[in-house]
């Protein structure tokens, strides 16, 4: 066993990372300096303080990381239009390399030789704590409980708190797992492991059923500059204020489910559910502000970049060098994206209804089907003409001696 002196646990004050903060003080006889990080998952973190504590740790830090959530992590991916696979916007994944990266500061403050997390070695988690542990600190020790120990259940896990005082809660257990933060919350595991049944309804937190919205359609009127949005019905708002508000608005109009099968980068295939309600919004309204400000070559030189960005946020690689190159590109492209955008949310749908901007590219005098004096319609004969030379040449030689 590799001696350690101190270490830096990301913790939730939960079941795994309880029995973890025992286990690593029995296992490594080191000192155990608790982290949590407050992301907006509803939640009080500071009972979850003395629970540390008294479970054996010298000391808990509880950050309040909001505003840097929201304005460095979330608001990039949404400037990128990321998707993972057509379906999730990334919630939890985004999340894990900030709380790495402050359990990383927190092991520099205190002097620490390794940090520890409580992700399985089934998952994706692991990855993008440890990229992001390597990443900022390459010298760090990392030790991951589960790819060590022989606590292989849920019973397991609980015989093992018991038999050492960690308070268990008596509640029956939810039939699966859920991670939640200010972006969105996710469900995995347990009744929603068969890809045929439906979610159960009573699992949703942040949205109501499409089918019990109001009958009545919300509208609301969102501002951007530079890509980022600023502002909701004309009241500017700071990131965590108007994500938090438009999270409100979504889950009441049943926005923002969605039902995946996803590939993990480990190698399997998973089932994800997903309530990202202001998310979804942001991501549409992003979207219709692109579509009359942004030059369309740079559009779509743009869009080719999406999966590869999403495909490295999704696996952990935040901190990797082509992520920051594809984020500095990402990031000019947005320059010019200014402007409003008006939807109308209902039963689960979000749609665009309007959208205007003082960048705008679109010109109704040059697009208009009415008369005007601005476009030559012979000049399209030509333009044609060139665009189709290849194909009647290849066409050509293709029917050459046939006739």
């Amino acid at each position: 066993m590799e001696k350690i002196k101190k270490v830096v646990l990301a913790y939730s004050g939960g079941l795994d990372t309880s029995v973890i903060l025992k286990w690593l003080i029995e296992t490594y006889q080191c000192e155990v300096i608790c982290f949590s990080a407050d992301l907006g998952q509803g939640e009080e973190l500071e009972p979850i303080r003395e629970k540390a504590i008294k479970t054996g740790a010298s000391k808990i830090y509880i950050e309040d990381v909001r505003e840097e959530f929201v304005r460095d992590f979330i608001f990039p991916i949404l400037r990128a239009n990321a998707i993972y696979e057509g379906q999730y916007l990334l919630g939890t994944s985004i999340a894990r390399p900030l709380i790495a990266k402050e359990q990383i500061r927190v092991a520099g403050r205190e002097k620490a030789d390794a940090v520890a997390h409580g992700a399985t070695g089934k998952g994706n988690d692991q990855v993008r704590f440890e990229m992001t542990y390597m990443a900022l600190n390459p010298h760090i020790k990392i030790i991951a409980p589960w790819r060590e120990w022989n606590l292989n259940s849920r019973e397991s896990l609980v015989e093992y708190a018991k038999k050492h005082g960690i308070p268990v809660p008596v509640t029956k257990a939810r039939p699966y797992s859920s991670d939640r933060n200010l972006f969105h919350i996710s469900f995995e595991g347990g009744v929603i492991e068969d890809p045929w049944k439906e979610p159960p309804e009573n699992m949703y937190v942040l949205t109501v059923s499409p089918e019990k919205a109001p009958d009545k359609p919300a509208h609301i009127e969102i501002d951007y500059k530079n890509g980022n949005p600023v502002a909701v019905n004309g009241k500017q708002m700071g990131p965590v204020d108007l994500l938090s508000h438009l999270n409100k608005i979504g889950g009441r109009n049943g926005i923002g489910r969605a039902d995946a099968i996803e590939n993990r980068f480990v190698g399997m295939k998973s089932r994800g559910v997903y309530e990202t309600p202001g998310g979804t919004i942001l991501h549409i309204a992003h979207r219709a502000v692109e579509s009359i400000t942004m030059d369309r070559e740079v559009m779509q030189l743009r869009d080719s970049l999406i999966p590869k960005y999403s495909q490295l946020v999704y696996n952990g690689f935040w901190f990797a060098p082509e992520r920051e190159m594809l984020q500095a590109a990402i990031d000019e492209s947005q320059k010019n994206v200014t402007g409003r955008v008006r939807l109308k949310l209902y039963k689960g749908n979000c749609r665009v209804t309007g959208r205007k901007s003082e960048n705008s590219l679109y010109r109704q005098d040059y697009a208009t089907f009415e008369a005007e004096q601005v476009y030559r319609q012979k000049d399209a004969e030509g333009f044609i003409r060139l665009n189709a030379l290849r194909l009647k040449i290849g066409a050509m030689v293709r029917t050459r001696g046939k006739r």
